[in-house]
């Protein structure tokens, strides 16, 4: 058995960012409860941590607890100053250039979302201010790129997959990328690294030099799915909805592949955004795939979807089982319609802001066991509206499961209640005991215990 080890380092950044005023390095430095720094390691840790088997936060944070992270401006620039950072990220003693970036990504999000944004959408109604706010983000990350046909390809699915359904992202993310298509996805492992992998092999031998491979996360995911190293842009979102607000507008089309409750999210988030009647019209192309095997998977989310918000929303994603060519086919014919409709429209090419994004898919939940309780799980609101407390719902389960305060209320006042209608109930039974059975919760599935529980709502 191997001994962990450790490397201490300084590290420089390649050609961005190589220099930060006095205040802002105070603020990366400040230890005090307001301030950046603890923030700023943990997602630095994260960043180090690449190819880790623990998707636990907690478990991260306790197992490196003597990592520490310095910014210091020498005559050169900024330079980082690594303590027990984790061996993973560095060959024969230099940093992986990957990872280099990835820590300076860092460093530039949690500096300019805490700066400068609280200024950049003054008198703006709130939905409209957090829209610009997204952009504005993704702007200074020099991730909005104009005057390129819609070509970028959102891939959801779990962290916690098997072989057989990790080597079918890759297959999927071949075809895409022989046909020029850019890969972005939440940016760590297992569904989120496949399509990324298999890209690279299609752009190598279409010999695309500038593709791109766009990872989008959020400081409370961010240590439990590490970066993979294939991301050359990544972005790290405030909070989960506005990560998911940047999937859907600097997205072109989204590829689902099998996954857990985070999965479930994104597809709630997705389907209850597209079932609003402002964006009826608007083309979207999403598309629910698999392995071989995979059938029953989307069969149990498409009975979970029919249960709870109605045959419309079925009408919305096709379903293709192991066939990566006939996804990527079908994926080209949305994206073209995408273009044809962005041109008719007057809309840009590289953010969609013509989609409609409800205010209850913007606010930030907060999963604490009372506001878990309180969620609304019943057919007396408009379909939008459920899925979006369906999917405020999930996303408590994934804090639950992996995020380190989730798993701190877990521990302290046991699971998280959820109560609804009785038909509701079920449908969400049978959907999260299907993915504890198929092992999609935690990657160390054996430790699993449900941080939730389900009951069926007193009548009225």
């Amino acid at each position: 058995m191997m001994t962990e080890q450790f490397v201490t380092a300084n590290i420089t950044p390649l050609d961005s960012l190589d220099t930060l005023s006095p205040y802002e390095v105070a603020k990366l430095q400040d230890r005090n409860q307001a301030g950046l720094f603890r923030l700023f390691r943990q997602c630095s840790l994260a960043v180090l941590n690449c190819g880790s088997e623990l998707d636990s936060t907690k478990q991260v944070l306790a197992k490196y607890k003597d990592f520490d992270i310095q910014v210091t401006q020498k005559h050169r620039g900024v330079q980082l100053e690594l303590a027990n950072a984790p061996a993973s990220a560095f060959v024969d003693g230099e940093i992986i250039q990957g990872i280099r970036e990835h820590l300076f990504s860092v460093v530039r999000d949690l500096l300019y979302v805490g700066d400068e944004l609280d200024k950049c959408c003054d008198g703006l109604e709130e939905a409209e201010q957090i829209t610009n706010m997204v952009f504005h983000i993704l702007r200074h990350a020099k991730a909005i790129e104009p005057h390129i046909k819609p070509n970028l390809v959102v891939c959801w699915g779990g962290h916690s997959i098997g072989r057989e359904e990790y080597i079918y992202t890759k297959q999927v993310g071949y075809e895409l990328g022989l046909r020029g298509n850019g890969v972005c996805t939440g940016c760590g492992p297992g569904a989120m690294k496949g399509p990324m992998k298999g890209a690279t092999i299609a752009h190598a031998k279409q010999r695309i030099g500038d593709a791109r491979y766009v990872g989008i996360s959020e400081p409370g995911i961010i240590a439990a799915e590490s970066p993979n190293p294939i991301v050359n842009e990544l972005i790290i979102m405030p909070d989960i909805e506005k990560r998911l607000e940047a999937f859907v507008r600097l997205g072109h089309g989204v590829i689902v592949f099998p996954g857990g409750a985070g999965t479930a999210e994104e597809i709630l988030y997705i389907l209850g955004v597209l079932l609003h009647e402002k964006n009826h019209s608007m083309p979207f192309p999403l598309i629910f795939t698999g392995p071989a095997g995979s059938d029953e998977y989307f069969a149990t989310v498409d009975r979970f979807i029919r249960a709870t918000l109605g045959d419309e929303a079925t009408k919305l994603y096709d379903i293709v089982v192991n066939d990566p060519y006939d996804v990527a086919v079908k994926m080209k014919a949305g994206l073209d319609r995408v273009t044809d409709y962005r041109k008719a429209t007057s809309e840009s090419f590289h953010f969609n802001w013509q989609l409609h994004i409800p205010s209850e898919f913007q606010q930030p939940f907060e999963p604490t066991h009372e506001n878990m309780a309180g969620l609304n799980l019943s057919h007396d609101q408009p379909d939008y509206l459920l899925a979006a407390a369906l999917r405020q719902a999930l996303s408590g389960i994934v804090a639950g499961n992996v995020k380190e305060p989730g798993i701190r209320a877990i521990e302290e006042h046991g699971p998280f209640e959820l109560s609804g209608e009785p038909e509701m109930v079920e449908a969400l039974d049978e959907l999260l005991s299907s993915f504890v059975e198929q092992r999609r919760m935690k990657i160390n599935y054996q430790e699993y215990q449900p941080c939730y529980r389900l009951v069926e709502a007193e009548p009225a």
